[in-house]
């Protein structure tokens, strides 16, 4: 059984490199470049983006009332998740130099780009820098307590999990006592060994 997950790990492996391979050839074809991170549009493509737009007043004038009414439910969220970024990250400053684990940068989960896209009005582009922060923010946090949890406790639940961290498909299976023994020290060196 164990070989057959490890074969079905590797084709999804492989299978992730593909998709990651075709979408950086669908970024080619998509008429701008990242240079040093900064986003470069062809000539043309800014102009035919604002020709796009649709203007404030009247993407509003489209929302239902009760959309707009739940905007300060929805941005209030941002205080906890500031929070949250704070206290991660103090987490990992202290902890992981102390456990020996890589830390986690911060900049290959929380990623805010959308904003450049002139064929978005100014809320639209609001609430992309929003998103992109909030989602962004959640995967860093799951990055780290993915591998807090590969240092403390790399044991695989007894039921099943929806959308597991991708750590954990080399945890230890949930009966194996033998295997946590032997197997945590290992899955710690990887964590060790990862860049930064």
């Amino acid at each position: 059984m164990a070989d057959t997950l490890e074969r079905l790990h590797e084709r999804l492996s492989a299978l992730e490199d593909e998709i990651e391979a075709e979408w950086d050839r669908r970024r080619e074809a998509m008429a701008f470049r990242l240079d040093h991170n900064r986003v470069v549009f062809e000539a043309g493509v800014r102009d035919a983006h604002r020709q796009a737009r649709v203007g404030l007043l009247r993407f509003l004038s489209y929302a239902r009332p009760m959309v707009i009414l739940t905007a300060p439910v929805i941005y209030s969220l941002i205080v906890p998740f500031v929070l949250l970024d704070l206290f991660v990250s103090l987490y990992q400053a202290i902890c992981f130099p102390i456990y020996r684990i890589a830390k986690v940068k911060r900049s290959d989960h929380i990623v805010v780009d959308r904003q450049h896209l002139a064929y978005l009005n100014a809320l639209q582009k609001l609430n992309c820098v929003y998103c992109g922060y909030c989602n962004g923010l959640l995967s860093y946090v799951r990055e780290i307590a993915g591998r807090t949890e590969q240092y403390w406790c790399p044991i695989k639940h007894a039921h099943r999990v929806k959308g597991p961290h991708l750590r954990y498909r080399d945890f230890v299976e949930y009966t194996d006592a033998e295997g946590f023994q032997a197997q945590t020290m290992r899955l710690r060196r990887a964590l060790r060994e990862m860049e930064e």
